[in-house]
C-alpha cells in the first residue's frame, strides 16, 4: 500500500458514529416448526433507483414487488420540509405490491439438462409513463418485465331500468304510422310496415362500460435466450439505459434492451483446450457512471476492469486488482476461499466492493497494489475449512452492498447472522446483526478489534474472532443469510433469511 490511499478517505478523522440498527418489518415470517418450502426460499433482493421499490426473487422462479407507503403521506408537505433545519426521520415502511411468475422449469432435450426456475439475479430498468421495469434471470434466460397499472372494464347490463319512467321512449299510448318513407337523420329510414304497438315501446337501455377496478399487470415484454452455455451469475444494467451485460462462467455479453435475438460476446475466457482453464468469471457489474466501463471478478479472487472503447473484444483488461499471497500461507483451500462470489460499485464509481468466503474487500480504482480496506467476515471459520468443505458450505455465495454515501458495508453471514463495517477513516464500526425482530441480540459476538483508516500506509486488516459466544452457542451452518441490499438513499437494509424478507433501518 501507499500513501495515495488516503484519496479514498471519504470522511473525516474518527467516522461517523455507529448506527443503532431497528428492526423494521418482515414478509413471510415462518413460525416455530413450520417446515419451509425450498421453492419459497429468497435467492435475489435488489431496490430500484429511487429506493420507493424492492423486488425479490425465489427458487419457485417468483418475482414479489414491494412497495414503500411512508413516503407517500409527505408528498404534499414538501416546501414545509425545506423550511425545517433538521432532517425528519421516518419509519420505513413497505408493503406488498404485486408478484407474478417470472420463470418456469424447462428441460434442455439437446444436453439433456434440466433448467431450474431459480431467479438467480434481479436488476430494474429505467421506468416510463408510470411503468416499473426489471429484469429477471434464472441459469439460461434473461426476460424484461414491465409492470403497470390496467384498468380493469366491464359492460354493465343496461342504465335504466324497465320498471322506472320511461324518459326516453315515446309517450306510453301513442302509436305512429308512416305512409311513405321518412328519411332519419343518421341515413336510415322508416318502413311504411313499421308501427309500434299499442302500448308503446319501453325505454331505450343501452349497455354501459365502466372500471370496475385497477389492477396491476406484469408483462413479459422481450425474452433473452440462449447465449449462455454455462449458467448465468451476473446481469448489470448500463448507465445508458439502453443495454445491460449478462455473464456465465466463461464469456460476458452486451446486449441492448430493445432486440432480444442478438447479443455481443465483449468477454470470453474459455480456452481452446478446456484441460487449461485455471479461473472462472463469478460476478460482473457495470460502472455507475461511465458507461464505457465494467468490472469482472473471477474464481482466482481478482478483479479486472474493462474498457470497451479499447477493442470489440475485451480479453485485455485495462486494470487488475489483486492481493498478493503472504509467504507460506498456501493450502489445500486457498484457491476455494479466494474465489470472489459478489462485487459492487460504490455509488460514485471509485470504489470496488468484493467478497469472497471469509472476507470483505474494499478496492480504490485508482490503485491497483491491493485493498484500501479488508473486513474479516467470519474469520474464526478458518479452523473449520476442512468440515466445510465435506458438507459443501465453503462453496457458498455470499452477496455484498454499500451504503449510498459510501460510508459503511454489510454482507451476511452463518446463523442468519449479518455483519455491518464502517470504511470511513477512523472508524471502528463492527456490528453483528441477526436477521429476526430483535436483531441487537448477537452484540456480544462483537468483539473489539483495531482498525486504520482507508489511507493508511500498511492498509487496513480489519480483525475480530467471534468464534463462540460467551454461552458457548454453536453456529447453524445450514441457516445462511445470502442475500441483502441496501437502500439506496438511506440507512436501511433488506435480507432474506430463508423465505423471509427482514428489513431494518438505522
Amino acid at each position: 500500500m501507499n500513501n495515495g490511499g488516503a484519496e479514498a478517505a471519504v470522511a473525516p478523522v474518527g467516522g461517523p458514529h455507529p448506527l443503532e440498527w431497528k428492526f423494521s418489518q418482515v414478509f413471510g415470517e415462518r413460525t416455530a416448526g413450520e417446515e419451509i418450502q425450498d421453492v419459497d426460499i429468497i435467492s435475489a433482493i435488489e431496490f430500484n433507483r429511487t429506493g420507493d421499490h424492492l423486488a425479490t426473487g425465489d427458487r419457485g422462479g417468483r418475482v414479489v414487488l414491494f412497495e414503500r407507503t411512508d413516503t407517500q403521506d409527505h408528498v404534499g408537505h414538501r416546501r414545509d420540509l425545506e423550511k425545517m433545519d433538521y432532517p425528519i426521520n421516518r419509519h420505513p415502511l413497505f408493503r406488498y405490491k404485486t408478484e407474478f411468475q417470472s420463470h418456469e422449469p424447462e428441460f434442455d432435450y439437446l444436453k439433456s439438462l434440466e433448467i431450474e426456475e431459480k431467479i438467480n439475479k434481479i436488476r430494474w430498468c429505467q421506468s416510463a409513463y408510470g411503468a416499473l421495469s426489471l429484469l429477471s434471470t434464472n441459469d439460461k434466460t434473461i426476460k424484461f418485465w414491465k409492470v403497470q397499472e390496467k384498468q380493469v372494464k366491464k359492460v354493465c347490463d343496461l342504465n335504466v331500468d324497465s320498471t322506472k319512467a320511461m324518459g326516453n321512449g315515446p309517450i306510453v299510448g301513442s302509436s305512429i304510422s308512416t305512409s311513405s318513407k321518412q328519411y332519419m337523420a343518421n341515413g336510415g329510414c322508416t318502413s311504411n310496415d313499421f308501427s309500434l304497438p299499442s302500448g308503446g315501446l319501453p325505454s331505450l337501455r343501452l349497455p354501459m362500460v365502466t372500471t370496475l377496478e385497477t389492477n396491476l399487470m406484469a408483462r413479459c415484454r422481450r425474452i433473452y435466450s440462449h447465449a449462455h452455455d454455462y449458467h448465468i451469475n451476473s446481469i448489470s444494467n448500463n448507465s445508458d439505459g439502453e443495454t445491460f451485460i449478462s455473464a456465465d462462467d466463461l464469456r460476458i455479453n452486451l446486449w441492448n434492451l430493445e432486440i432480444s435475438n442478438q447479443s455481443f460476446n465483449i468477454v470470453d475466457v474459455k480456452p481452446a483446450n478446456m484441460e487449461d482453464l485455471t479461473e472462472v468469471i463469478t460476478s460482473a457489474e457495470f460502472h455507475p457512471i461511465h458507461c464505457n466501463m465494467l468490472a469482472y471478478s473471477s474464481s482466482k479472487g481478482s478483479i479486472r476492469l474493462i474498457d470497451m472503447r479499447q477493442s470489440a473484444l475485451c480479453d485485455t483488461h485495462s486494470k487488475l486488482f489483486e492481493e498478493q499471497e503472504a509467504p507460506g500461507s498456501r493450502s489445500f483451500f486457498t484457491d476455494i476461499i479466494a474465489s470472489i462470489s459478489d462485487i459492487k460499485f460504490a455509488k460514485d464509481g471509485r470504489h470496488i466492493l468484493s467478497r469472497d468466503y471469509l472476507t470483505l474487500k474494499l478496492w480504490d480504482i485508482n490503485m491497483d497494489s491491493g485493498p484500501v480496506a479488508t473486513f474479516q467476515v467470519h474469520e474464526y471459520l478458518r479452523p473449520k475449512l476442512c468440515d466445510l468443505y465435506e458438507n459443501d458450505s465453503i462453496f457458498d455465495k455470499f452477496e455484498c452492498c454499500l451504503s449510498g454515501d459510501g460510508l459503511r458495508v454489510a454482507t451476511g453471514s452463518y446463523s442468519n447472522l449479518f455483519r455491518v463495517f464502517g470504511c470511513s477513516e477512523g472508524s471502528k464500526e463492527a456490528t453483528t446483526l441477526e436477521a429476526n425482530k430483535n436483531p441487537m441480540r448477537r452484540q456480544g459476538l462483537t468483539a473489539s478489534r483495531p482498525s486504520r483508516s482507508l489511507g493508511s500506509p500498511s492498509g487496513v486488516v480489519r480483525r475480530d474472532n467471534p468464534a463462540v459466544d460467551a454461552n458457548g452457542n454453536t453456529f447453524d451452518f445450514t441457516t445462511k443469510l445470502l442475500h441483502l441490499a441496501w437502500h439506496p438513499t438511506e440507512n436501511s437494509i433488506a435480507c432474506a433469511a430463508s423465505n423471509s424478507l427482514y428489513m431494518y433501518y438505522a
